[in-house]
C-alpha cells in the first residue's frame, strides 16, 4: 500500500492513541465554558492525524478512545444528580459514533491517499457532518448535543450558519482542521505549500468574519422572567408553588421597570412576557390558585405571558407545554413539545431498562410527545409579530427549529427558547444550551429571546450577539429591544440537503475506497515489477 505523503504512516500506534486522547480533550475545551472555540479545528487535525490511513478495525478504537476523552467531560452535567452509570453509559454511546466516523476515515484514507490526496481529504469533513446526523437521529430521535458548530458561537465559522446551517458550521471547522493535517504533514518537505495552506485558511477566516449577518428589521419590545428556584437538584420543584410564586414576583417587578424610562435601548412599549420551562409545574387547567397567580402576572404586566407548564395531560401521561396568556382572559394558545427527551422526560422500554438503574423510575410519569408547530401571534405597536417556541432540548434539533421558522403565514417571528436547568446545577450544560442558541439565531436570521428558571438566560440577535445575559442560579428580569425578521436565509431555503450532500459524498468516496480495494487485489495477482514508494 503508497502513500501520497499526507499523514507519515509510520507513526506509531501508541502515538496515535495519545493523539486521539488529546484531540478529545481539544475539542472538550473548545466548549463553553471554556470557550477555546479554535481548539475544534486543531482536535480535527490530531484526529485526523492519529486515524488517516490506519484501516477500518484501528480506526474505530482509536475514535473510541477520542470519543470518551471528549463525551466523558463534555457531558459530565448529565450525571450530576443521578450517578455515574447514566453518564458514561451516554457518553459511551456518543462515543461509538466517533469510533465509526474514525474507523470510515481510517479505511478510506489507507485506500484513497495514494492518489488524489486532496480528493480523500474531503472524508473529513464530510464524515464529520454525516456522523453529527446520525447521532442526531438515533437511536430514539438521537442527542445532537455537542457538535461541532456548537462550540463556534463566538468564532467568525459561526456567521456560515446563516448559509449552511450548523452542518455547514461543522463542515468548515472540520474542513480547516483537515487542512491544518495537511499543511503539518507538509512542513518539513513542502514548506511552500505548508504556506499556501496556511494563507488560505488565513482568507478563509477573513472572509468569514466580514460576512455578518443583517440586522435591519423593525424593534419590539421583549421581557423574560428567570424566577430561579429554592435550590439545584432533580427535586428543584418540590415546592412548586414557590417556583411559581418567584416567577409571578418576578413579573411584577418586571411591570415596574417596563413603567420607568428604559431610555433609547428600548424606544418601544413593551410587548411580551416570556416565562421559563417550569415556570408552573401546577397545573394551571386543574388548580384555581395556580390558574389565579398566572392571570396576577398578566394583569400586573398588561400584555401577553408566555408560561412554560406542565399539563397532567393526556391520561396517564402529561405534557411539557407552552401556554399564551392574553390581558383579555379566555383559554391560553397552547404549544405541547414536539420531542420529549428520551430517559429525561419519557423512558423508552422502562422494564429492561430498569435492570441497569433504578433511576428510570425517576420519572413516574412520561411526557407525551406533542403533534403541532407552535406561533403565538402577538400584538405590538410596531406591528403584529409571531413568537415561535421551542422547549429545552428542542433548541439543538436542527428540522424543528428550520420547520418552527419556515411556518407558512408566520414570516414576520422571533424565536424563544424555554428552558430548566435547575436539574444540572452548576455545570456548563447551562451555557452549552445557550451558545446552541446564538447559533440559531444566525442560522435563521431571527433575534432569540432565551430564558430559564436558572440562568443562563439572555437576549441573542441575528448576528449571535448577546445583550441582557443573566447569572446562574439568580432571580433576575429582563427587557430587550429585539429585531423582528421575515427574511428567510439561504440556509432555511436549503434546509437537510447539505448534510444528504455530504451523505452522497461520503458513499462515493467509500465506494471509491471499496473499489481500490478490488483493484488491490487484483494487481497482486500479477507479478510486480519494483517499486520504491513505502509499503505499509
Amino acid at each position: 500500500m503508497t502513500y501520497g505523503g499526507s499523514v507519515p504512516p509510520r507513526i506509531p500506534y501508541a502515538v496515535r492513541a495519545l493523539l486521539a486522547v488529546l484531540s478529545g480533550l481539544a475539542l472538550w475545551l473548545a466548549f463553553p465554558t471554556h470557550n477555546l472555540w479554535w481548539l475544534a479545528p486543531v482536535a480535527v487535525a490530531l484526529l485526523g492525524a492519529s486515524t488517516w490511513a490506519v484501516g477500518g478495525r484501528r480506526g474505530f478504537v482509536l475514535g473510541l478512545l477520542a470519543g470518551w476523552a471528549f463525551f466523558v467531560p463534555v457531558l459530565s452535567w448529565s450525571g450530576i444528580y443521578v450517578g455515574k452509570l447514566p453518564w458514561f453509559a451516554l457518553a459511551t454511546l456518543e462515543a461509538l459514533y466517533f469510533a465509526l466516523m474514525c474507523a470510515v476515515v481510517g479505511y478510506v484514507g489507507r485506500r484513497l491517499d495514494r492518489g488524489s490526496p486532496w480528493t480523500a481529504y474531503m472524508v473529513i469533513p464530510l464524515a464529520w457532518v454525516v456522523q453529527e446526523l446520525a447521532r442526531g437521529t438515533t437511536p430514539f430521535g438521537g442527542f445532537p448535543w455537542a457538535r461541532l458548530a456548537f462550540s463556534q458561537a463566538d468564532s467568525p465559522l459561526a456567521n456560515i450558519a446563516q448559509w449552511f446551517g450548523a452542518p455547514g458550521v461543522t463542515f468548515a471547522v472540520a474542513g480547516v482542521g483537515a487542512a491544518l493535517m495537511a499543511a503539518a504533514a507538509r512542513l518539513r518537505v513542502r514548506w511552500q505549500t505548508s504556506f499556501i495552506i496556511a494563507a488560505a485558511l488565513a482568507s478563509f477566516v477573513l472572509l468569514c468574519s466580514s460576512a455578518v449577518p443583517s440586522l435591519d428589521g423593525r424593534r419590539v419590545t421583549v421581557g423574560i422572567v428567570q424566577g430561579n428556584v429554592p435550590h439545584p437538584g432533580l427535586d428543584f420543584n418540590a415546592e412548586r408553588r414557590a417556583v411559581l410564586d418567584n416567577h409571578v414576583r418576578g413579573t411584577e417587578l418586571l411591570a415596574e421597570k417596563a413603567k420607568g424610562d428604559l431610555g433609547e435601548r428600548v424606544p418601544e412599549p413593551l410587548s411580551l412576557v416570556v416565562w421559563p420551562e417550569n415556570s408552573s409545574d401546577i397545573d394551571p387547567f386543574r388548580n384555581g390558585d395556580a390558574a389565579a397567580q398566572v392571570q396576577r402576572a398578566v394583569t400586573a404586566v398588561g400584555v401577553p405571558v408566555i408560561v412554560g407548564a406542565v399539563l397532567q395531560e393526556p391520561a396517564p401521561d402529561v405534557s411539557n407545554v407552552s401556554l399564551f396568556y392574553t390581558p383579555g382572559g379566555g383559554e391560553p394558545g397552547r404549544y405541547v413539545k414536539n420531542h420529549p427527551v428520551p430517559f429525561a422526560e419519557y423512558i423508552p422500554y422502562r422494564s429492561f431498562f430498569r435492570k441497569f438503574s433504578d433511576k428510570v423510575d425517576l420519572v413516574t410519569k412520561d411526557f407525551t410527545k406533542g403533534k403541532g408547530l407552535g406561533a403565538f401571534r402577538v400584538e405590538a405597536p410596531s406591528g403584529e409579530y409571531w413568537a415561535l417556541p421551542t422547549i429545552c432540548f428542542e433548541v439543538a434539533y436542527d428540522g424543528l427549529m428550520r420547520d418552527s421558522v419556515t411556518q407558512p403565514g408566520k414570516e414576520s417571528s422571533i424565536l424563544l427558547v424555554q428552558t430548566n436547568n435547575a436539574t444540572f446545577g452548576y455545570t456548563a450544560e447551562s451555557e452549552q444550551q445557550f451558545a446552541i442558541s446564538r447559533i440559531r439565531a444566525i442560522e435563521h436570521g431571527r433575534s432569540v429571546a432565551h430564558v430559564s428558571t436558572v440562568g443562563v438566560s439572555g437576549f441573542i440577535a441575528p448576528d449571535g450577539s448577546v445583550t441582557g445575559k443573566t447569572g446562574l442560579f439568580t432571580a433576575e428580569q429582563g427587557i430587550g429591544s429585539v429585531v423582528v425578521r421575515s427574511d428567510r436565509t439561504l440556509a432555511d431555503q436549503l434546509g437537510p440537503w447539505p448534510e444528504w450532500l455530504a451523505v452522497a459524498f461520503l458513499a462515493a468516496l467509500c465506494g471509491a475506497a471499496i473499489a481500490s480495494g478490488r483493484g488491490d487485489r487484483v494487481d497482486q495477482s500479477v507479478p510486480a515489477r519494483s517499486t520504491k514508494d513505502p509499503v505499509d
